[in-house]
């Protein structure tokens, strides 16, 4: 692993920290810094301390950096080569220019990434990109109601290891400046005005609507439980008993459904209040949510995982409530199982397009839907779209480091992890030698 535009290796924690975090938020693309590795050497020194390390960390993103940075950091320990180290996830923000709250915003508090480089932002940036800050966000929106609860949100909490105190509007930032409920916290409180529908067709089209359940009106944190449990309960699984063993499908991944919803629901755009829809269809399942690519992105850097929460208050309640694991890690998820062509893009909204698994009994050789393409042949085991790419960048250079692949593909290296231990269990490569080792191909 090495140093670049978004990776940053520290050796320990030290006093440039917030500096270089200030830095990957105000970059469009984000990034991540590992402490336990030598930036000089790029050696695994490892942290003796880890869970001391990690609270430190968040404590001081969380306090020394303006405008706020709940929901756009995840701190996360990890194991490489057998030694602790911390990784810091941070997401490009939506407020830029973020700094450092000591030194306000100037060019001794300001950052931005260049290359593998922190560097002071120069004045003029500062300027340009405080005038374009959004502050259109359900953060500053003041609620349409003022008396609202939030019983449901507190159940919710009360499940985990992180309980609702007196001050939680104020620590979950669900206040404006002058101390009004803000619209997340009409989104969250326990009766609001936004309707969310399931809705369900006997037709390809939008004409014979069977079916439009309701499930909004209540918590966004319930109304997505309730989705989601609607769908799991429409994915039906098709069942086939062989001599060897029972198959089964669903009619979609189920790890990609969630990843879909959650998604839909963190990053809809709530500012016009025109809430995610779900619509069921006899081939199908479309997800649509309002909001476009964030500004600034293409669609390239939306589909490598750059993560650029819409609503990051809503994203920190759902990582809180462990209904996100980290940041940026849906839609690689989703691109696990499907490909890049069931997502449409317009100027307004984003809509996810499920096709439908065939039954077990409707082929030899079952459904290849999806991104697993089929490719493969000689009766190898079939492949996803990322361990297909994984797969063939390792046969062209057998000793390709999972940093390369990582960059190639525009994927992270642990996500290259992932593949090459699937492809390993799966019989297609095995590594000969360790360190200055290399890649065998199997098949």
């Amino acid at each position: 692993m090495k140093e670049s535009n978004r990776i940053e290796l520290k050796r320990k924690l030290n006093d440039s920290l917030e500096k270089e975090v200030v830095a990957f938020l105000n970059y469009r693309e984000g990034g991540y810094i590992y402490i336990g590795i030598d930036d000089a050497t790029d050696t695994v020194v490892g942290v003796s301390n880890p869970d001391a390390v990690q609270l430190k960390v968040k404590d001081r993103i969380k306090n020394n950096i303006m405008p706020s940075t709940l929901g756009l950091f995840d701190v996360i320990a990890e194991q490489h080569e057998g030694k602790d180290i911390i990784k810091i996830t941070v997401a490009s923000g939506s407020e830029k220019p973020y700094y450092l709250k000591k030194q306000g915003m100037s060019e001794r508090g300001c950052f931005i990434r260049i290359g593998s480089a922190t560097e002071p932002m120069p004045v003029r940036m500062i300027e340009d990109l405080f005038s374009r800050r959004i502050r259109n966000s359900i953060g500053t929106i003041k609620s349409r109601k003022k008396d609202l609860t939030f019983e449901q949100l507190k159940i919710y909490y009360s499940e985990t290891p992180l309980k609702l105190n007196d001050k939680f509007a104020h620590n979950l930032e669900l206040l404006t400046e002058d101390g009004e409920f803000n619209y997340a916290a009409y989104l969250l409180s326990d009766s609001n005005g936004l309707s969310i529908k399931v809705a369900k067709y006997s037709s390809l089209d939008r004409v014979d609507l069977i079916e439009n359940e309701e499930y909004g009106y209540c918590s966004l944190i319930k109304a997505t439980k309730q989705v989601l449990a609607k769908l799991e309960i429409e994915n039906k699984t098709f069942a086939k008993i062989t001599p060897q063993k029972r198959q089964e499908r669903k009619l979609i991944d189920p790890v990609a459904l969630r990843e879909a919803v959650i998604n839909a629901m963190i990053h809809n755009n709530y500012a016009n209040e025109i809430p995610p829809k779900f619509e069921l269809f006899p081939d199908r399942l479309e997800i649509t949510s309002a909001g476009g690519l964030p500004a600034e992105f293409d669609e390239n850097e939306f589909f490598m995982g750059y993560s650029v929460p819409r609503n990051k208050e809503l994203m920190r309640i759902f990582k809180d409530l462990e209904m996100v694991e980290y940041l940026g890690s849906g839609v690689p998820r989703i691109l696990r199982k499907y490909p890049r062509s069931i997502f449409t893009f317009t100027p307004n909204f984003l809509r996810i397009t499920f096709p439908f698994e065939e039954s077990l009994e409707g082929s030899q050789t079952g459904s290849q839907t999806g991104s697993q393409t089929g490719s493969q042949t000689g009766g190898q085991t079939s492949l996803t779209e990322a361990q297909l790419a994984v797969y063939n960048i390792l046969k062209k250079d057998i000793t390709a480091s999972r940093q390369s692949i990582a960059d190639n593909l525009g994927i992270n290296p642990s996500a290259v992890q992932k593949h090459i231990e699937l492809l390993k269990k799966s019989g297609y490569i095995q590594r000969i030698g360790t360190f200055k080792g290399y890649w065998e191909i199997l098949k």
